[in-house]
């Protein structure tokens, strides 16, 4: 901790995969970061074992998905695992498909669903974190924190050793039971933590069990109501996680109990099983996991800010946790890049709990609803399975603005929707009209849009604003298909106004009298200056 700094613009408290995302896109905005963790290290459990493409694409942005897919946990495509619902692995399913797909067409994003372990994934952020400038201290703990006018001062200990780290913000990514959030006495709404589960990662040849069918996901009735087996390499190596038995503790588990409960699961009762430690050399062999459902009331106390798990608990059916928590850091980090860069109102910041809080509930009710179709008793002939469409839009069709979810084949450029994938061509490759999104605001204008090219030019001089302007078809960034209006519901003379996680903040259909005025309003209702 000697050489982590003693003043920096956000401190991060939590260094998990969400702690490390807000580390990453605040970098990338030029926002120096210093990230606190209590663990000497990132867990090597795989915990969460993949990322939506909606958090694909984001860390598309970042830069890391080629990274991640070349880090991709499953040796097999994912996409042809199978989702079984069953008493044990051995016995007769209630229902087996396909693994959830959000988008199997490919026409809503250019990204696919992730198949990466978080540990692999937190190894990844935390190598671009550091490339980015940002600093990371493990082995330390936050020990007490005070907010004024400026800022945030806050003691942490490291080897027995404290001092204090002076910071404009403090984000608290340090999980569902948060000390930040419990110091700050921010309350909880929702069901509540519901069950303890114990978590065991093991090898096995589970062919017998199986009967050819390429497994991804279980939900099984044994050794008890909930149990979830997950393949780890598609192979032998399987994620195995139960309600923790009654009268037993997570120290108090034996290994051969642990085998024990996999044996119940698979259906097999003499299963050669062997227990994979879950953490580095010397750890312990299992892990337990809370499992709950709940949104803070607030997250945002004057300079603190609750990302992930802090912020709220969702059930981990559907797999939607990690990329709750990343989205979170996501749609934060920008805003606060604008606002400590000078660009943003201090307004922006209050947004950040607007639109991200009913995100939370809508996922959290999506993931309560899956949770009891995939592991209550009773099977059903569809197992209970969520419709395709319930499942993508919760991925992609969430909105920052008033009104229903977007089916996401039908996004269209409605300002407070996640902008629609458009192919386009710079330089004779192919892009995603997403690529263009990222850094800060950006209009999109087609070929016809000179004036609006014109006004976001003026607006960004007269604003002092990092404003993007991209003219399609007048340089090497071409629509092939021209289909980039009628995407976002413009004409060939109208303008899109993107904020930089992608979201739509405005548009015009047409050509306006008086552009530059409509456009410099525009802008600084985006960025808080209104």
């Amino acid at each position: 901790m000697s050489k982590a700094p003693t003043e920096v613009q956000v401190l991060i408290v939590g260094g998990a995969v969400t702690g490390l995302s807000t580390a990453v896109f605040l970098a990338r905005h030029g926002v120096s970061a210093l990230v606190v963790e209590r663990h000497p290290d990132t867990l090597s459990h795989p915990r969460s074992r993949g990322i939506n493409p909606r958090t694909v694409e984001i860390y598309r942005q970042a830069g890391l998905d080629e990274r991640i897919w070349a880090e991709a946990s499953l040796a097999t495509d994912f996409s042809k695992l199978q989702m079984i619902r069953a008493r044990t692995l051995a016995a007769e399913e209630h229902f087996s498909g396909p693994t959830d797909s959000p988008d199997p067409s490919g026409e809503v994003s250019p990204a696919e669903w992730a198949p990466i372990d978080q540990d692999r994934l937190e190894h990844l952020l935390r190598e671009r974190a550091v490339e980015l400038g940002a600093h990371l201290s493990f082995g330390t703990e936050l020990v007490s924190f005070e907010q004024d006018d400026d800022g945030v001062s806050a003691v942490l200990r490291q080897d027995g050793a404290e001092r204090t780290v002076r910071a404009r913000y403090l984000v608290a990514a340090d999980g569902g039971r948060s000390p930040v959030r419990a110091g700050l006495g921010i309350e909880l709404d929702g069901p509540g933590e519901f069950a303890t589960t114990v978590s065991v990662l093991f090898e096995a040849d589970l062919g017998e069990a199986a009967r050819g069918r390429p497994v991804g996901v279980c939900y099984l009735d044994e050794p008890a109501p909930s149990t979830i087996l997950f393949a780890h390499d598609g192979d032998k190596r399987w994620i195995f996680a139960t309600p923790m038995p009654p009268g037993t503790t997570l120290e108090t588990v034996t290994e051969e109990q642990a085998v024990g409960l996999v044996r119940a699961a698979i259906g097999v009762a003499d299963l050669d099983v062997r227990i994979v430690p879950q953490l580095p050399a010397g750890g312990a062999k299992w892990l337990s996991f809370v499992i709950g459902a709940q949104v803070a009331r607030e997250y945002r106390r004057g300079r603190v800010f609750l990302v992930g798990d802090a912020a709220h608990l969702v059930p981990p059916t559907g797999g939607f946790g990690a990329s709750l928590g990343i989205q979170d850091a996501h749609n934060l980090a920008w805003k606060l890049g604008a606002v400590l860069g000078g660009s943003g109102g201090e307004a922006l910041l209050d947004t950040y709990q607007a639109e991200r809080q009913p995100v939370a509930w809508m996922t959290l009710q999506q993931t309560m609803a899956m949770m009891q179709d995939r592991t209550g008793q009773d099977g059903g002939e569809d197992g209970g399975l969520s419709p395709a469409d319930s499942y993508s839009t919760t991925v992609f069709g969430y909105r920052y603005s008033e009104g229903a979810p977007v089916l996401p084949r039908l996004l269209s450029g409605e300002p407070g929707t996640r902008a629609p994938h458009v192919p386009l061509s710079r330089g004779g490759e192919s892009v995603s009209s997403l690529d263009l999104y990222g850094s800060g605001p950006v209009l999109v204008t087609p070929a016809a849009g000179g004036a609006w090219e014109a006004a976001g030019t003026a607006v960004a001089a007269e604003l002092g604003v990092p404003l993007v302007v991209h003219r399609l078809g007048t340089g090497d960034l071409t629509d092939p298909a021209d289909v980039f209006p009628a995407r976002h519901g413009i004409g060939p003379d109208g303008a899109v106004l993107v904020r930089p996680d992608g979201f739509v903040s405005w548009r015009a259909t047409s050509a306006d009298t008086d552009s530059v005025t409509e456009l410099k309003g525009a802008v600084q209702r985006l960025l808080g200056r209104d």
